[in-house]
């Protein structure tokens, strides 16, 4: 037999067999697929010439699975039938034989699996041999339980359990690593030694009754041997999964031991007793920074030793400290690991596993703050169960003090000196929160009195808003935006508790908004909140005023009407924020008339309706408000409506038509002079002064006249406005002539409804949904096709 070659040798021979096999293969299939395309494309006629040779056959079918994916197949499953085989042997025909005889045979045996790899990798079978060493293992496992049945039975099971556990991983470590020296590294021998070697020192510790924190000891000896052997294992062959082999139960066993750590510190009655815990915590914390040294990616090992120190300091010092001060010790402790992001001399996953494990900390401790932070602002909603009543409930003796403040504040100092340490804006705006979130909390939970609490919350809030304006990175301006937002909601909702508080602080918030909405360098984005915020503010003063002067509910309408009339006069000298103080304000004129309607009393609606379309007509003066002039005259016309259903009036058109007439004149002479004028400007508001409120009157006459004469009035102007081509009168005369139609054959209606089948209308309602889907790209051709007619209408 010839000498084998050197093993780097005999595998660049077989890679180079490999690759010339590879390229003889995808030429033949090349060239079969041309043959195959070339015999489908000549027909029946070329087949004779061109057909294939005598005893050709078509391909066979593609085969389900792969040469060496069956041979793995087949091999797991002899391995199998020869380990149930040794296990029946071993269970059942053991006591036939005598102690020699045994011993004999399992020698015998297990001898002949571990060494048959031998020759098989020599001759190249290494999915054979990787077989038939799993088949030893198991008779190795087999052997340890004879000779504890037969030679020690009365020995401690989790004693011997872990004796011959250390003793297997032992020979199957030595086993596999004297296989790889000289032959093609088997995977299983050295990975299962270490899954065995795992079960050692635990199992002694349990068999020594040694307790939780003897057991985290043997949990952490172990992962101490797994990780040494996972860094030694890079030098050796089958790296891979002889490292992974090696780390998965180094990380389980080490956060197994700083769980158990964890939990008999936080559970230790005083601080001697939890020494013992923070010794075991310490070392836990020596390991992970050491893996994290050696491994080059091991961030995790650090990141737990991180957690593990946090821990065993504060641990001793939990048991002399309020729950509120347990959770300062932990961050105090965990903020210095933040300051390995600036220790380049450590190595890079040392320095990112300690500062990812003191910002975990300090994440955990400011949630666990903001649980108070959440609960001081929530309670400021009690105030609506009764305004005005001073009845804000003191400070709470049994609260959290100043341990929640001091936790926020010192994160926002952390976050913004990392902030500055990584040169990034991310952590200024969690400092941002955090700092708002303690100082604005600080009076409340500190147990201030309640001028102090106003007086300190108003100074935070204004202080945000002042970082709004002065901030240079959009997050940070954002986040204080937010916080100033927040702030003076709740202070606002707080102060509702008395009234010199509620004008007070309105007042000083409403003219901080103003001050910041005039300030010209900030955001545009900001100083449209703050125009915002100040005509709110605006009203919410003018309506606390109506309250404490305890006029009629409805006379509240018209100081209210104030707010609007002065953004209207103010106007272009608002600039930027404009449009947003004319939207703030529009919705305190709709609140106006709301309040005038809640009175239930017609003339002082009427009257907020008339002022309301005067603040319209006087914005609608500037040529860039015109559109308003519409508002100013439904404004007027609902004033006029109301009015005369106060006096009683039955017959409308008596006050509209002298209005109508000269709206109407006006309109013509304005399209004589300006022939681009919409039809909707020059007539829109005459016509719609008469017909809408004679419309309303017609649906509640149950006489047959006025109906009659609408009828006829809008038919006249349906048809003027389709002789003129004129959009106003076209839409206006047809509505109206529509709802006068329905009007009158209501009755008729309900009454064939009545009679018809209950199951009839959902049919034709579906028939109809049918019909209109079936046909639903022309009717939508046809609406497209309307909508032009009518914008081609003057």
């Amino acid at each position: 037999m010839n000498k084998p070659l050197p093993p780097a040798e005999e595998l660049a021979l077989i890679d180079r067999e490999l690759a010339q096999l590879d390229t003889r293969r995808l030429y033949l299939l090349s060239r079969r697929d041309w043959l195959l395309r070339l015999l489908r494309s000549s027909g029946p006629a070329a087949a004779g010439v061109w057909g294939p040779p005598a005893g050709w056959a078509p391909p066979a079918p593609a085969k389900e699975s792969s040469a060496p994916s069956a041979q793995n197949v087949l091999l797991a499953l002899g391995a199998v039938l020869l380990a149930v085989a040794a296990l029946a042997f071993t269970l059942v025909s053991w006591g036939s034989l005598g102690i020699a005889g045994r011993s004999a045979v399992l020698a015998a045996v297990t001898a002949a699996a571990l060494g048959a790899p031998v020759p098989l990798l020599r001759h190249g079978l290494r999915s054979t041999a990787e077989s038939v060493a799993a088949v030893g293992l198991l008779l190795t496992v087999l052997d340890a339980y004879a000779l504890y049945a037969v030679a020690l039975p009365d020995a401690d099971p989790l004693g011997y359990a872990a004796a011959a556990t250390a003793v297997g991983a032992t020979l199957w470590a030595g086993y596999g690593l004297v296989l790889a020296r000289r032959l093609p590294p088997l995977r299983i021998p050295v990975p299962a030694a270490v899954l065995a070697a795992q079960w050692s020192l635990p199992l002694a510790a349990l068999a020594a009754q040694a307790g939780p924190l003897g057991l985290g000891w043997a949990l952490l000896a172990t992962a101490a041997l797994d990780a040494a052997f996972a860094l030694r294992a890079r030098s050796l062959p089958a790296t891979a999964a002889w490292c992974a082999a090696a780390w998965i139960p180094a990380g389980v066993l080490g956060t197994g031991a700083l769980l158990i750590g964890a939990a008999r510190s936080w559970s230790a009655g005083s601080a001697a007793g939890a020494l013992a815990p923070g010794a075991l915590l310490l070392a836990v914390a020596a390991l992970g920074v050491a893996v994290a040294w050696r491994g080059p990616r091991a961030w995790f090992a650090a990141f737990a030793g991180g957690l593990a120190v946090v821990v065993a300091f504060a641990g001793a010092a939990r048991p002399g400290l309020d729950p509120g001060w347990v959770v300062v010790a932990h961050l105090l402790v965990a903020l210095p690991l933040l300051a390995a992001v600036r220790a380049p001399w450590l190595p890079e996953p040392v320095r990112h596993g300690l500062a990812w494990a003191g910002a975990l900390v300090a994440a955990l401790a400011a949630l666990a703050g903001w649980s108070a932070v959440v609960a001081a602002l929530a309670a400021r909603f009690e105030v609506l169960d009764e305004v005005w009543a001073a009845t804000t409930p003191a400070a709470d003796p049994y609260g959290p003090g100043a341990a929640v403040p001091v936790v926020l504040l010192v994160t926002a100092g952390a976050a913004w000196w990392l902030s500055r340490a990584l040169a990034r804006p991310e952590p200024l705006v969690v400092a941002v929160v955090l700092g708002w979130s303690g100082l604005f909390t600080a009076p409340v939970l500190l147990g201030f009195p309640v001028a102090a609490v106003f007086a300190v919350q108003l100074a935070v809030t204004a202080g945000a808003g002042v970082l709004v304006l002065r901030s240079w990175a959009r997050g940070v301006a954002l986040a204080a935006g937010l916080c100033a937002l927040a702030g003076a909601a709740n202070v606002s909702l707080g102060a509702l508790d008395g009234r010199a508080a509620t004008f007070a602080v309105w007042g000083l918030l409403g003219a901080g908004c103003a001050a910041g909405a005039a300030h010209g360098p900030a955001p545009r984005w900001a100083r449209s909140w703050a125009a915002v915020c100040a005509v709110g503010y605006a009203t919410g003063v003018l309506v606390a005023v109506c309250a404490v002067t305890e006029l009629a509910l409805s006379w509240w309408s018209l100081p209210v009407l104030a707010v609007p009339a002065a953004v209207a006069a103010l106007g272009p000298r608002l600039g930027a924020v404009r449009v947003p103080a004319e939207v703030s304000a529009a919705a305190a004129g709709v609140l106006a008339l709301a309040l005038a309607a809640a009175g239930r009393q017609a003339g002082t609606t009427a009257l907020a309706l008339a002022l309301a379309g005067v603040v319209c007509a006087g914005a609608a003066v500037r040529a860039d408000r015109r559109q308003l002039g519409w508002a100013a005259g439904a404004l007027f016309a609902l004033a006029t409506w109301v009015r005369l259903a106060e006096a009683g009036v039955t017959a409308p058109e008596a006050y509209t038509l002298p209005v109508t007439v000269p709206a109407l004149a006006v309109g013509l002479l304005r399209r004589r002079k300006d022939p681009r004028c919409s039809s909707w400007t020059a007539y829109g508001a005459g016509l719609a002064a008469t017909l809408l409120p004679s419309l309303l009157a017609a649906w509640g006459d149950p006489y047959w006249l006025r109906p009659l004469l609408l009828g006829l009035a809008a038919l006249v102007v349906t048809l003027a406005g389709a002789h003129r081509r004129l959009q106003a009168p076209l839409l206006l005369g047809g509505a109206v002539l529509a709802s006068v139609a329905l009007h009158e054959l209501a009755p008729y209606v309900v009454q064939v409804v009545g009679v018809l089948p209950r199951w009839l209308p959902p049919a034709l309602a579906g028939l109809l949904l049918l019909a209109v889907g079936a046909t639903y790209e022309k009717r939508l051709g046809e609406a497209r096709r309307l909508r032009d007619a009518l914008g081609r209408l003057g």
